[in-house]
């Protein structure tokens, strides 16, 4: 029987993943690397520790597992989006590449708007609006403060697809990752020539994308020398990181969403057509599914926002787990038990989740997190349990935008740090009006791309095929009536807290050293 290999190119780790076709995970790795700040807001990783990550990856779980990488029978890649590799002529990467998170390209977002001819014709033509985290301002961004490496540019390709260069030899990409390029006709599933030209871009600067179940290389004799694997295995499409964690998690039809809380937290919809979204505040992506389509939304501090809480309120126990070498996550579940000792509403508490800025609902970097409703009855239950409120608020908000834009909700499954506290899923019932279920992995991205190779290689007829016989439910947990009348009557207060503060929000960012 052959083997599953998943191969997910992370920010701060490649992770790697060998199973079998029915899903049984045989073992996983992970490697690190750094990211390179050079200047503030800037964001850049060497392509090549990708690489070495990636062949250190695949000797660990076949070490693991005790099997050959010989006995891999099909690869799937998955990746961070976004993020921009120059390479020449001979495939190598010319500079480091730019990432998702990287926010020098405002003044190249503004010149796409207005070359497109304003943002609802770039929204006709690409169904997103720009923003400085995509792939295309990147671009233009290269193009005018470095020349030299531009003009040597012979493909500009994103973090998976580089790795299958190296595994492969072939320039190709996938319509779910090109998608986030802000080049792709979403609706036609291909480059968009007019964009393109509009952009000054030259159309042979990108590869040809396929569909992510489509076996779109072979491992070459090169690689197979670096890796042990064999030459010819098959590599497949594969997909960017949240819609290949969201086949990872069985959300291939309509009806089913994904709320993953991790430090930011994304929900997102399958969709059977596409859903553009004039706000920018959701994305609308080709899905990993053929012939499918996918919307999501992030908020930029989930979990994140009770790390904050963990790491102020909770500094000595941080700092000494730290200091023997322990995990300071065990705090989590202590917080949230003095959380479930408060009573929905956190007696009038209401907490802001924006200490990072906002992507979704709010696209304002300069948004600033708030309690308010503070009295001398609150203690620090009431703080955590604020805070668990305050960011499922925040994702109700995109469960909301999703229902405003015709996709149906009628089941959430939970990942993320979000899903392991049951009275955690218990609010997001609550908030979300809609059932709330786990599955029996936590392997995401890397199970789910590893799928998508099962299909491509023929052990399943489709991707829903793969995810139902694989996929299932393990927990279960409806909205309760009076909880949900509680977090209804609170939820408008909520929304028109950022509205109220904004401007006093961006009037202090202004202040030196805010």
């Amino acid at each position: 029987m052959g083997l599953l290999l998943g191969i997910d190119i992370g920010t701060s780790a490649t992770k790697t993943l060998l199973c079998t076709p029915e899903g049984k995970v045989l073992a996983t790795a992970g490697v690190e690397y750094p990211v390179y700040a050079p200047k503030p807001g800037w964001s850049e990783q060497e392509p090549d520790d990708w690489w070495k990550a990636t062949v250190a990856g695949i000797a660990a779980v076949c070490r693991k597992a005790k099997r050959r990488p010989g006995d891999i029978t099909g690869i799937g890649l998955s990746g961070q989006m976004h993020g921009s590799v120059f390479v020449d002529k001979a495939g190598r990467a010319l500079r480091r590449a730019l990432l998702w998170n990287d926010q020098r390209t405002a003044r190249e977002c503004e010149q796409i708007e207005t070359l497109a001819g304003g943002r609802k014709k770039l929204i006709g033509m690409v169904s997103n609006v720009a923003l400085t985290g995509f792939t295309a301002p990147k671009i233009l961004w290269v193009r005018k403060n470095d020349p030299r490496v531009y003009a040597q540019t012979y493909k500009v390709l994103l973090p998976k697809d580089y790795i299958r260069l190296k595994l492969t030899g072939e320039y190709a990409s996938e319509v779910s990752d090109a998608a986030g390029t802000l080049l792709l006709d979403v609706k036609k599933r291909d480059w968009h020539g007019g964009l393109l030209s509009r952009l000054s871009i030259d159309a042979d600067l990108l590869p040809p994308v396929y569909e992510s179940t489509v076996v779109s290389g072979k491992v070459s004799a090169l690689a197979a020398k670096s890796t042990g694997l064999a030459v010819g295995t098959p590599v497949v499409g594969g997909a960017g990181d949240q819609p290949a964690g969201a086949v990872g998690n069985g959300i291939v039809r309509a009806g089913i969403v994904s709320a993953t809380m991790g430090t930011s937290g994304v929900v997102f919809a399958h969709s059977d057509k596409p859903v553009p979204n004039d706000a920018g505040n959701l994305q609308s992506f080709c899905h990993a599914v053929p012939g499918k389509w996918c919307v999501f939304g992030c908020m930029l501090s989930a979990g994140g926002s009770l790390q904050w809480l963990r790491n102020t309120l909770w500094a000595d126990e941080v700092e000494a787990a730290y200091r023997r070498k322990g995990d300071p996550g065990a705090l989590y579940p202590k917080m949230i038990d003095e959380a479930a000792k408060v009573s929905p509403g956190a007696e009038g508490l209401v907490f802001l989740p924006y200490l990072t800025g906002e992507r979704c609902p709010y696209p304002d970097p300069e948004a600033r997190g708030a309690w308010v409703g503070l009295t001398v009855r609150h203690r620090r239950a009431h703080l955590v349990r604020s805070v668990l409120e305050g960011i499922t608020f925040g994702m109700r908000d995109q469960v909301e935008l999703m229902r405003k834009a015709g996709v149906k909700i009628t089941e959430v499954r939970a990942s993320g740090g979000g899903a392991t506290s049951e009275l955690w899923r218990q609010m997001q019932a609550d908030m979300y009006h809609a059932n709330v279920v786990t599955i029996n992995t936590r392997e995401g991205g890397a199970l789910g791309v590893a799928l998508l190779a099962a299909v491509g290689t023929g052990e399943y007829s489709s991707v829903p095929e793969a995810c139902n016989a694989v996929i299932r439910i393990s927990t279960r947990l409806k909205p309760t009536k009076k909880n949900s009348a509680v977090y209804d009557s609170l939820y408008p207060t909520f929304r028109s807290l950022y509205a109220d503060l904004r401007e006093d929000c961006h009037a202090l960012g202004l202040v030196k050293g805010a």
